[in-house]
């Protein structure tokens, strides 16, 4: 059986039934003390001696459970304003308070609910974040106030990097601070782990300010590349031996056909054509000569002749084979470098900066001292580079460029390194690109 529900009673109708209640026992007190007495006036002041104090001690006590509901109230809301939403309350009888109540338990429940939901949206975020491959970094005024697992790894030997300056971190890893320097996003190798110079490990930089709370943060994301670019350099190898078998099947066929040809105009004594048979070869040949050096230049590229080199002079021979605009002032030292190696790397910088879209006089070279030692950077306002290519662009034989061979960049990253350098790439605020190339002061 289902019990019976209870009838609902309004706050305002008991309140109106105890105030009818004590106008009743007032009267009838007040006749019969006049019935018995004989005096009115003395009927009613006896009355009100009498009534008025049990009355005030009737509404406290009607009042007690009221009042103590309103206190327990007034304390979960504190609770919920100090994040503590475990309370519910209770009331037993069936009018307006009631209501409140439960709406009061209601909106706990809600609470806590949403509570606990975002618990384990930020475990689970946490989760993700510190698990990532990528190294993550959070910034606030120059102060690490963030670091996931593999930012710690990476920058302060598995230490919390949380409370140390971003001065700090970037002093004892020279090759993020030159990315850093060079603003926006952009691609820096260091030397692997194992101590092999011939070794590097390449990562890509991204950063992205906002702000937080009203204050302005900024997100360093450090991402592991190197494996991508090994897989992309392996399929980048067997296009060079597409491209390689194409070029010289498309010369040694036409050749084979001539040299056919012109035997057998030779035995059949008709000689006129093979002064055109044999310029034709030759031209074909020429061709062929100047692809394969090409690419011989790249793969035998000698040990640099490091010599005392004055910038002034040496910028002015490049001036003279490319057009730029020198930015800033020259170092007073010499530098130590070989200056033809030198000279071929940056007149290929100059040349995909003149080829990227870029107005002419957009095209700058800047040589400045660092504490790495000497950076040469040249920059220009064409169109950039995506993170797709961006990746890939320092591998050998790849170009976005139709015709394009893929060794220009290439050959500068390897003149810079055989000089005991780097070379970096990013791209501009307000669009462009920047190609560093950092050699030992």
């Amino acid at each position: 059986m289902t019990g019976r529900p209870v009838r609902r009673t309004s706050l305002a109708g008991r309140h109106a039934l105890a105030v009818a209640g004590l106008l009743i026992v007032t009267v009838v007190v007040v006749l019969l003390l006049d019935a018995w007495l004989g005096a009115p006036w003395l009927a009613g002041v006896i009355t009100l001696l009498v009534l008025v104090p049990l009355s005030v001690y009737g509404v406290q006590r009607s009042h007690a459970p009221l009042l103590a509901m309103f206190r327990a109230l007034a304390g979960t809301v504190t609770s919920y304003r100090d994040g503590d939403f475990a309370f519910s309350l209770r009331w037993p009888r069936n009018d307006e308070i009631r209501d409140l109540v439960a709406a009061h338990n209601d909106l706990g429940a809600a609470l806590r609910d949403q509570r606990q939901d975002l618990a384990q949206r930020e475990l689970l975020l946490d989760t993700m974040v510190q698990n990532t491959p990528v190294a993550m970094m959070l910034c606030r005024a120059d102060r690490v106030v963030y670091g996931n697992l593999a930012a710690r790894r990476l920058l302060n030997g598995g230490r919390r990097l949380e409370g140390r300056t971003l001065d700090d971190i970037l002093a004892a890893a020279p090759a993020l601070a030159d990315a850093v320097a060079r603003g926006g996003d952009g691609l820096f190798a260091v030397q692997a782990d194992d101590g092999d110079a011939d070794e590097e490990e390449t990562y890509h930089l991204a950063r992205r300010p906002f702000r937080l709370n009203g204050r302005a943060h900024e997100l360093f994301l450090l991402r592991y590349v190197t494996p991508e670019l090994r897989r992309q350099e392996v399929r980048t190898w067997k296009k060079v031996i597409r491209v390689i078998s194409h070029e010289l099947n498309n010369s040694l066929a036409p050749m084979a056909s001539l040299a056919h040809s012109g035997g057998e105009l030779v035995r059949r004594g008709r000689t006129e054509r093979l002064g055109e048979i044999f310029a034709t070869i030759e031209d074909r040949a020429r061709h062929l000569e100047s692809f394969i050096k090409g690419y011989a230049r790249f793969a035998k590229l000698p040990a640099p002749n490091v010599e005392a080199v004055a910038w002034p002079g040496f910028v002015e021979r490049l001036r003279s084979q490319a057009d730029f605009a020198l930015t800033g002032a020259l170092p007073e030292s010499p530098g130590r470098f070989d200056p033809a190696q030198l000279e071929q790397a940056l007149l290929n910088l100059l040349r995909n900066a003149h080829e990227s879209g870029s107005p002419s006089e957009a095209v700058t070279l800047e040589v400045r001292t660092s504490g790495a030692g000497v950076v040469i950077e040249v920059a220009d306002r064409g169109a950039g580079m995506n993170d797709r290519v961006l990746a890939s662009a320092l591998l050998p034989f790849y170009s976005e460029k139709r015709g394009g061979t893929g060794l220009g960049l290439a050959l500068a990253r390897e003149i810079s390194e055989a000089h005991g350098g780097r070379i970096a790439l990013a791209n501009r605020a307000g669009g462009g690109l920047a190609v560093s190339m950092t050699l030992p002061g």
